[in-house]
C-alpha cells in the first residue's frame, strides 16, 4: 500500500514511523512533512510544488497527487485541513482518506459548537455559556466572581475559551475579573485571534488532573464505533511545576498511572458513550481518529474539549506503546470494522519531552544546526520525532538538521514504567543539543 500523511509536525512524524513498520505498507509520502520525516524507511516528503502546499489549504492539488500516485489511503494530521473540509474533498473524488467530515470536524473547530453538542447528549462537562457580545461577556464575568466570592474566600477561576482554532492561543484561565475582562476584549474587541475570538464561551474552572485519551473512530450512516487508545498525559505549561504560558505541549507520558480502572470506567459511560450516541444521531461521516481532553477528580471524568485528530505531543507517547499494525488499523477503520479490530498494547511506558527553541512560545530563531551524539542516543533505544526540524544535506543524526519551529523536536524512549521511561527519556536528550535549546525536566512527574 501507498500512502499520503498531510501535516509537518512530531505527530506526523510518529504516524510515518509507525506505518513504516507495517509489511503492507510499501511507501510513505509527507505533505509537506519534515526534516526528520525524511529520514525514516519507506518516507518521502512531497514538496509543495509538486503534491499541493497543505499550510495553504491547497486540496485540490493534494487530492490530484494522491490520485496521480495511485495513494490507498490519506492520514490528516492537523487540525486546520480538516476544519476547513480536506475529507470532503477526497471523498468526493473517491478516494480514502483517515479523519472526519467537515460537519464533525465542528467539534473542534468551534468551542460553542462542541459545547452545545455536549448537552445535547449528555457529556459530562463543565457548565458554561456562550457570548457574542462584548459586554454581556463582561457582565456574565462579574456576576461569577461575585458570586464565587460569596461562597468562598477566594474566587474561583474563570476559563475564557476563544470559540474558533487557535493553534493552543485560545484558552485563557483568569483568576480574577481584571485577567477575565482583559482576555475578553482581546479576543473579541482586539481580535488577538482573528475570527476565532469573535464568539467565546466562558466556563467554569474544574479542578482535579488533566488525562488525554485517543481514540479511533468509525462511524457512517448512523453505525459505528470508538475505540480508545491507552492514557496519556500532556504537559502543557512552558515551564516546571506547570507554570508559565500555555504551549502547543512539552511532553507526554503515557499510560497514566493515576488513571484508574475506575476512573475508566466512568470516561466510558459519561464521556465516551454519549459522544458516540451523538455522532451517529448528528448523522456524521467519521472515520479517523478522536482527542477526549479529561479532567478527572476522583475517579470522575469531565470533558474539557474535543480533538477530532490525534494529539500532539501525547501520540508520540502513545504510538510506540501501540503493538497492533498500525495500517491495519486504518484500513478497519475505513471499512466499518473497526469493532472487531484487536487493539494491542505493550507492558511499560513512553515518557516524550519536547525540546523547544529559545524564546518559544513567544518569538523565536530559526536555522540553527542540532548536534546530535548518535552512539550516545543509539544507546538508549530512543527515538527522535522532529517537529520544527528542517533537513539539508546528512543524515539521520548527521549535520543536516536544523531548528525550523517552536517545538523543535520530541524525543519518545521506553520504559518497564514511567519511572525508568522518564530516566531513559532525559539521557536521550542529553545527547542532543542546538544554540538555545531549552525543555521541561519534570515531564511525567507534574
Amino acid at each position: 500500500m501507498k500512502v499520503l500523511i498531510i501535516g509537518s509536525g512530531g505527530r506526523e512524524h510518529a504516524i510515518a514511523w509507525k506505518l513504516a513498520q507495517s509489511e503492507k505498507i510499501e511507501k510513505i509520502f509527507a505533505a509537506p512533512g519534515n526534516g526528520g520525516a525524511a529520514g525514516e524507511e519507506k518516507c518521502e516528503n512531497v514538496p509543495a510544488s509538486s503534491g499541493g502546499n497543505a499550510a495553504k489549504k491547497d486540496w485540490p492539488a493534494l487530492v490530484e497527487f494522491a490520485g496521480e500516485n495511485e495513494i490507498d489511503f490519506t492520514v490528516v494530521g492537523p487540525e486546520v485541513p480538516l476544519a476547513d473540509g480536506i475529507v470532503d474533498h477526497f471523498r468526493a473524488a473517491g478516494l480514502a482518506i483517515i479523519g472526519p467530515d467537515k460537519k464533525a470536524a465542528r467539534l473542534e473547530s468551534s468551542k460553542v459548537y462542541s459545547k452545545s453538542f455536549m448537552g445535547k447528549y449528555g457529556v459530562r462537562a463543565a457548565k458554561s455559556k456562550n457570548f457574542t457580545g462584548i459586554a454581556e461577556a463582561r457582565n456574565y464575568a462579574k456576576k461569577y466572581f461575585s458570586a464565587s466570592l460569596r461562597n468562598a474566600a477566594q474566587a474561583a477561576p474563570l476559563v475564557i475559551k476563544a470559540d474558533g482554532l487557535a493553534a493552543g492561543k485560545g484558552v485563557v484561565i483568569a483568576s480574577g475579573l481584571k485577567e477575565a475582562e482583559e482576555a475578553i476584549a482581546s479576543f473579541m474587541k482586539k481580535k488577538s485571534l482573528g475570527e476565532a475570538g469573535t464568539s467565546v464561551v466562558l466556563e467554569e474552572f474544574l479542578e482535579g488532573r488533566e488525562v488525554s485519551v485517543l481514540a479511533a473512530v468509525s462511524v457512517s450512516g448512523g453505525r459505528g464505533t470508538i475505540a480508545p487508545f491507552i492514557s496519556a498525559r500532556d504537559h502543557k505549561r512552558r515551564f516546571e511545576g506547570g507554570k508559565g504560558p500555555n504551549t502547543g505541549g512539552m511532553g507526554a507520558i503515557a499510560p497514566v498511572p493515576d488513571f484508574t480502572a475506575a476512573a475508566q470506567k466512568d470516561f466510558r459511560k459519561a464521556v465516551l458513550e454519549p459522544t458516540l450516541k451523538g455522532i451517529k444521531k448528528e448523522g456524521m461521516d467519521y472515520r479517523g481518529f478522536i482527542f477526549f481532553g479529561l479532567m478527572v477528580k476522583d475517579d470522575r471524568c469531565f470533558l474539557l474539549e474535543y480533538n477530532v485528530r490525534l494529539g500532539d505531543p501525547e501520540t508520540q507517547a502513545v504510538l510506540p506503546l501501540l503493538n497492533s499494525d498500525l495500517a491495519d488499523l486504518c484500513t478497519a477503520i475505513l471499512n466499518g470494522n473497526l469493532n472487531s479490530f484487536p487493539l494491542k498494547w505493550k507492558k511499560g511506558a513512553v515518557c516524550a519531552p519536547v525540546a523547544a527553541a529559545e524564546g518559544y512560545p513567544g518569538s523565536y530563531r530559526k536555522g540553527d544546526p542540532i548536534a546530535i551524539n548518535e552512539a550516545a542516543f543509539k544507546r538508549t533505544g530512543a527515538h527522535l520525532f522532529a517537529a520544527g526540524a528542517s533537513r539539508g544535506a546528512g543524515g539521520p543524526f548527521g549535520s543536516g538538521l536544523r531548528t525550523a519551529g517552536g517545538r523543535v523536536l520530541t524525543v519518545s524512549a521506553f520504559g518497564n514504567n514511567a519511572d525508568e521511561a522518564r530516566e531513559t527519556a532525559y539521557r536521550a536528550l542529553g545527547a542532543i543539543n542546538f544554540e538555545g535549546m531549552c525543555y521541561r525536566k519534570d515531564i511525567g512527574r507534574e
